[in-house]
Formats: C-alpha cells, sequence, structure tokens
C-alpha cells in the first residue's frame, strides 16, 4: 500500500504498535449519519455520529498483518490515495484505469514470455486447465444443439440417386420422403423437435438453477453431466420401427439432453464466477479478472459449434466420398451417428471430471447462507429480491429475451444469402452444390464469431467499457445493421447485382461478430453477477430461460410471415435490448462481488439505508435505481471504512476471545477471519506471544480435525 494510502488508513486506526482495538483512538459510529450530502459522502474529513469502542488487552499488530489488513481496506487495484476509482477526477481517472490496463497487460505477458521460455507447451496446458475444462459444458451444449440445425438438411438430402445421374435424386428414400416431402410423417412432430429441445433447455435452466441454489454447485453440475450423456447416448441409438417413430424418438432424446444443457447456463456461469469469497482476503484477481474467467469458459460454445461443423464435414466426406448430394442414406446414418457417439464419450468423461477432480468453491454459497441464518434453499431471499430486485431482474430476462430473438434474426440471414450466391434465386430446380456450400459458409461464420467471444472477454473487464456499455454497444451495432438489411431488403437480395449481394453477405457476418462481441456473451455474465450468492443460480437460470423463450416465439411466428417481415419484425428487438440495457442494467465491473454481499445482509435486516459502500455507488447501480429509486444517496465511504474496521474489530474480538477454533464452534466470518492472510498471520502471533494450553491454532482444517480426533 502507498504511504497515502497508509495515511489515509491511520485516520480510522491508531495501531502505534497497538492490534486492532488496543488503546485505540479510533471511533465508531453507533448510528449511521442521516447527512448524505457530497460533502459527508466524500470528504475524509467528514463528521459522523461516534461512540468509543472498548480496548481490548491484545498483542501489537505485526507488519505483515498490518499490510494485509490495509490491502483489505484500500485493495491498490481500486484505490488511489484512499479514494475508490470511480470517485476520482475524470482526468485522474482515465490515468489510473489505463496505468492499471498496461501494467496487467505488461505482467501478464512478461508472463506467458516466461511460461514460453521454461516450457512452449505450458501455455496451452495452462489455458486448458484454467477455462478449457471450466467451459466443456458450454462446448456439448454448443457442439449438440449446432448439430440439430445441422442434421436437419443432411437428412433432407439423403436420397439415392437415378441411375446414370448420380447428383440426382431418385426420392424414393425415406428420408427424402420424411423430412423432404414430408410424406410418411407427421409434420408436427418434425416442428416439435425443436420445440421440445427449448422446452427441454428452459426447464434444464429453471430446475438445476434451484438445485444449484439448494443442494449445491457441485451436484448441479455432475447432474448436468450424467443427463447430458443420457440425452447423446440417445440421440446416437435413436430408432423407430417406422420413420415417424424415428422422429418422435429424436425429440424426445433432444428433451432429455436439453435438460442437461438448459442446467450448463446457470452452473456454468456461477462456477467460473465463485472463487474466493472470504471478506478478509484480498483478491485482486476477482474483480480485475471475473468477467473474463466466466467469458473465457462460454466461448466453448463458439469451439463447440466449430468442431461440430468441421466434424460433420470430415465424417460426411469419409463415408460419402463427397459433400455433393444426394447423399447416400448409409453414409448419412454414419455420419449423424458419429458425430452424437463421439460427444457421448465427452459428456460421459465430463461427468467423471467433475465429479473426482474439480475442486468447487462451494463456500461462497455456504457462507452466503450461514450469513443470512438459511439452511436448505434461501426461499426469504428470493421473495426479497423479487421485490427489491425486479428490475435487475427485468434487465437480465429482457436483455437474454432481446438477445436471442435477435440471435435468431441473425439465422434468417443464413439461407437467404447462401441461396442467393449458390444460385438458387436464379430459378435453379436442383443444385447438387447448395448443400455442401451452406454447411462451409456455415463454418466460415462460426470462424467469424470466434474473434468477437476473444475481444469480449479481453474488455469485459476494462472499468471504461465493462459489461453495461459492451452490451449497449453490440445492441446498438446489430440493430443499425439489421435497419440496414430491412429497409434495402429488395436491393440487397437482387440476384443480377452481386455487389450488393456481397453487401447482404458482410451485414450477415459483422451481425454474427457483434452478436458474440456484447449481447450473447454479456447477458451470460450480468445474469448471475448482479444477484447474491444464495440465489445466484436461480435468477441465472431464469434469465436464460427468457432468452430461450426469445428464440421460441420466433420459431412460432416466423412460420407466418414471409422473409421481408420477418426482419421488420426482428430489428426492433435490438433497439428494445438497447433501451433496457441503458435504463435497468447495472454496471458491475470492477465491483467485489462480497461488497453485494454485504449489502444483501444488510437488506435483509432491513437496515438497506445504514449501509455506505461501493456496492451502491453510483457507478454501480442502474440509472432507474439512480434517479427513481435513489439508492446511491446513502454511499459514504468515509462511514463504510469506519463501519468495515468495526465488522473486523468484533469478528476479531470474538475470535480472539476463543479457546479453541474446531470447525463447529465458528461462525462463518470467524472462518473467513482465520482463514485470510490477516486472520492466520496476526492470530498465530498473537497465540505464539500468549501461549494458552487450552487453545491452539491449527494450520488447516485437516490439522483440526486430526487433532479432535
Amino acid at each position: 500500500m502507498s504511504s497515502n494510502n497508509q495515511e489515509f488508513t491511520n485516520q480510522y486506526i491508531n495501531h502505534n504498535s497497538e492490534p486492532l482495538g488496543v488503546n485505540s483512538n479510533t471511533e465508531m459510529p453507533t448510528e449511521p449519519s442521516t447527512n448524505f450530502s457530497d460533502a459527508t459522502r466524500y470528504v475524509p474529513e467528514a463528521d459522523a455520529s461516534k461512540a468509543e469502542p472498548e480496548p481490548v488487552p491484545h498483542a501489537a499488530m505485526s507488519t505483515e498483518a498490518e499490510s494485509a489488513f490495509n490491502d483489505i481496506l484500500f485493495p491498490p487495484d481500486s484505490y488511489e490515495n484512499g479514494t475508490y476509482w470511480a470517485d476520482l477526477p475524470v482526468g485522474e481517472r482515465f490515468r489510473f484505469v489505463n496505468r492499471q490496463s498496461n501494467s496487467i497487460c505488461r505482467e501478464e505477458l512478461c508472463h506467458i514470455g516466461r511460461m514460453i521460455k521454461k516450457d512452449p507447451l505450458s501455455v496451452v496446458s495452462s489455458y486448458f486447465g484454467t477455462y478449457v475444462v471450466n467451459g466443456m459444458g458450454m462446448f456439448v451444449e454448443g457442439y449438440t444443439l449446432f448439430s440439430v440445425g445441422n442434421i436437419k438438411p443432411l437428412f433432407q438430402n439423403t436420397d439415392a440417386a437415378l441411375p446414370g445421374q448420380p447428383n440426382v435424386p431418385a426420392k424414393t428414400s425415406k428420408f427424402y420422403q420424411c423430412w423432404k416431402e414430408k410424406s410418411i410423417c407427421d409434420e408436427d412432430w418434425q416442428s416439435a423437435i425443436d420445440y421440445l429441445e427449448i422446452v427441454g433447455i428452459i426447464t434444464g435452466q429453471i430446475l438445476v438453477g434451484v438445485e444449484g441454489d439448494w443442494v449445491g454447485r457441485k451436484f448441479g453440475m455432475v447432474q448436468d453431466a450424467l443427463i447430458m450423456t443420457l440425452g447423446s447416448v440417445m440421440l446416437t441409438c435413436m430408432w423407430g420401427i417406422t420413420m415417424n417413430g424415428w422422429v418422435i424418438c429424436y425429440a424426445w432424446s433432444l428433451f432429455i439432453y436439453g435438460i442437461g444443457v438448459g442446467g450448463e447456463y446457470p452452473m456454468t456461469s456461477t462456477r467460473a464466477m465463485e472463487g474466493n469469497s472470504n471478506r478478509f482476503a484480498s483478491i485482486t484477481g476477482d474483480r480485475l479478472h471475473r468477467g473474463r474467467n466466466v467469458l473465457l469458459a462460454f466461448l466453448m460454445q463458439g469451439w463447440g459449434q466449430f468442431v461440430n461443423q468441421s466434424l460433420l464435414i470430415i465424417l460426411l466426406l469419409i463415408f460419402n466420398n463427397t459433400l455433393q448430394t444426394p447423399i447416400k442414406p448409409d453414409a448419412a446414418q454414419f455420419t449423424f451417428r458419429v458425430s452424437f457417439g463421439f460427444i457421448a464419450a465427452v459428456t460421459l468423461y465430463l461427468a467423471y471430471y467433475r465429479y473426482y477432480r474439480i475442486e468447487y468453491a462451494e463456500g461462497a454459497l455456504r457462507d452466503a447462507k450461514a450469513r443470512l441464518n438459511t439452511s436448505g434453499y434461501d426461499i426469504t431471499s428470493l421473495k426479497l429480491a423479487l421485490h427489491h430486485y425486479w428490475h435487475r431482474l427485468f434487465a437480465s430476462t429482457m436483455g437474454w429475451f432481446c438477445n436471442d430473438f435477435f440471435f435468431y434474426g441473425n439465422k434468417i440471414f443464413s439461407n437467404q444469402f447462401i441461396d442467393i450466391i449458390t444460385g438458387k434465386a436464379k430459378g435453379d430446380s436442383y443444385n447438387p452444390h447448395s448443400f455442401g456450400t451452406k454447411w462451409l459458409y456455415n463454418l466460415i461464420n462460426v470462424g467469424v464469431q470466434m474473434p468477437g467471444y476473444y475481444m469480449a472477454a479481453i474488455l469485459v473487464d476494462h472499468k471504461f467499457y465493462g459489461r453495461k456499455w459492451m452490451q449497449a454497444i453490440s445492441f446498438m451495432a446489430t440493430f443499425a445493421l439489421f435497419c440496414g438489411a430491412t429497409f434495402a431488403y429488395n436491393s440487397l437480395t437482387d440476384p443480377n447485382d452481386m455487389g450488393k449481394v456481397k453487401a447482404f453477405q458482410f451485414i450477415f457476418f459483422f451481425s454474427s461478430f457483434w452478436n458474440q462481441f456484447g449481447y450473447n456473451s454479456t447477458t451470460f455474465l450480468v445474469a448471475a453477477e448482479i444477484f447474491p450468492a444464495s440465489i445466484r443460480a436461480t435468477c441465472h437460470g431464469v434469465g436464460a430461460a427468457c432468452g430461450k423463450l426469445g428464440a421460441l416465439v420466433p420459431t412460432i411466428i416466423y412460420n407466418y410471415v414471409e422473409d421481408h417481415t420477418k426482419f421488420y419484425i426482428v430489428t426492433w428487438f435490438g433497439l428494445a435490448g438497447l433501451i433496457v440495457t441503458l435504463i435497468f442494467l447495472p454496471d458491475t465491473t470492477g465491483l467485489d462481488l462480497r461488497e453485494q454481499e454485504r449489502y444483501w445482509e444488510y437488506v435483509m435486516s432491513g437496515n438497506q439505508q445504514d449501509y455506505h459502500g461501493v456496492a451502491i455507488h453510483p457507478r454501480h447501480i442502474s440509472l432507474y435505481e439512480r434517479v427513481v429509486l435513489k439508492r446511491h444517496l446513502p454511499y459514504n465511504p468515509q462511514l463504510d471504512a469506519q463501519q468495515k474496521i468495526g465488522e473486523f474489530r468484533t469478528v476479531y474480538d470474538s475470535t480472539m476471545a476463543m479457546n479453541s477454533y474446531a470447525e463447529e464452534d465458528l461462525s462463518a466470518h470467524q472462518r473467513d477471519f482465520l482463514a485470510s492472510e490477516f486472520g492466520h498471520k496476526y492470530v498465530k502471533d498473537f497465540r505464539l506471544a500468549h501461549p494458552n494450553p487450552e487453545s491452539h491454532v491449527f494450520d488447516s482444517k485437516l490439522e483440526s480435525l486430526e487433532k479432535q480426533l
């Protein structure tokens, strides 16, 4: 900590070789000030109601413990000379943020350079171990759901060829008669394939979201992997006595798989987000890289799509020797079954890995419940959140709804511009190259999306861009692109003007990029981040379920309107998403989520007006919360610092008064205190200086348990 920060800290902590609470002149407020003027909130010398704490005779605070405490009170990644970064004047704020970003970039590049110098492959293994493993659930989700859209045209183009005309279908295959002519299969069941898939996903998102908050993160993640394994095995082995029976089996297999897929959304996000929940520890990585950790796991969805499309192309070339149609029925069978069998093996390994190899940060959920005196499912927090945070739930659900509705609109472009490029719009009754060309263009489109995923991960934690502006700008960009496509539709789709067709193609690819470099990534992140830990997975699941409703609605509507009308419908959801984001979405970029938990404790106790920390800083709450609810008014960094010291002193005194530190005797706050660098160092130093035969400090919970046994 800088000397200025140390001096600022000493305004509240008068150690002088005395520990916290010993002969201290620090005065703690008994009743927080109700004067919330700018002077009271921002001036260190501002007055507040005070009460003298009773001194407790303990040993002096060591230099290491004092440094650890100062970093907790004023973490250097968030404070400059004792001032929160968002309270700095604009010029100083720019310099602080840019200096911090440049410093982090240099440190990470240097670290990567050292890793490459020591072992060139260590960077790859570190990336896989940190991000790929966390995102494997999203990988199999993207792989399988993208596969469903790919194999439908595969079935439609599966048929025997006419004798002597290898590229002309004979129209005798049951695949062709079922999927293309729809003469031997029930059209309602064919439509149910898409519906049941989405219903299964919605069921999983809500069900597993509740289970994740009720039973635990590990239970939810292992269950997801097992359900997806079952679903992928069913997809690999699906069959029926009749072709229509086969379609029915396909639909229900996707429903089962969808339940597992749906659970991946709340579980992957919460696990990647939740790390150290210890209030008395300094966790710079969480504040600076929390969003990146989540999005680097989420972008595995894109890699799943890329691998699926690539594998399908390779398998079809192996079994059919070409991408031209018609496709031999046996080749189609081997292609889709091997592709589903591959992912079945991956999901089975994922279940094993999640159960035996992954360590889960269940402490965040456990401690949140302990601090709120809640066991089982925190229904009290859920009810209160629906009242206190209804606007945040509206922001996450409507933002996700607009995302999926808008994203589905992007998919409209696919067949349109590919058909124009391949010549089908020129009046060709049959083009044997059309099917293979669409698959290749899909592969290109996924490739265009991947830079968007990575750019979102790189910039999502930058304090001047972050979650909210990334989502708002992407909605605005895609809205503008779709406006161009909508109002110039007839001109852009003119097959006689390939220059305009190329412009249409650019709109398709560029909108896909903005979709990932924006709202598709941020809605996944903020749907969990803006809520307390005890109901985080539930709220994320509800938001994701509303998103899938946004995908379900257009699948129904678009069956009854022409192509140009579809563009008129979908375009305005980009504008709606922009408005919802600007008004109702808070910006949690750089916010310590433990502060959000502190604020929620005050809300649960009915004393939200007594909380003065950064969780209600104008920077971190929505426009609606500032203008209408005025929740930023109690913000006061000086009172907040005093409150934190009072909280630390209370926990410290109660901990030091204990004769043993058995797990069952500790509160959640005391466990946090003893596990932190500050508490571990300070308490251990005190016990060594003042030995007590009835007390003992253990280096770990295991040592404590062994001693008890």
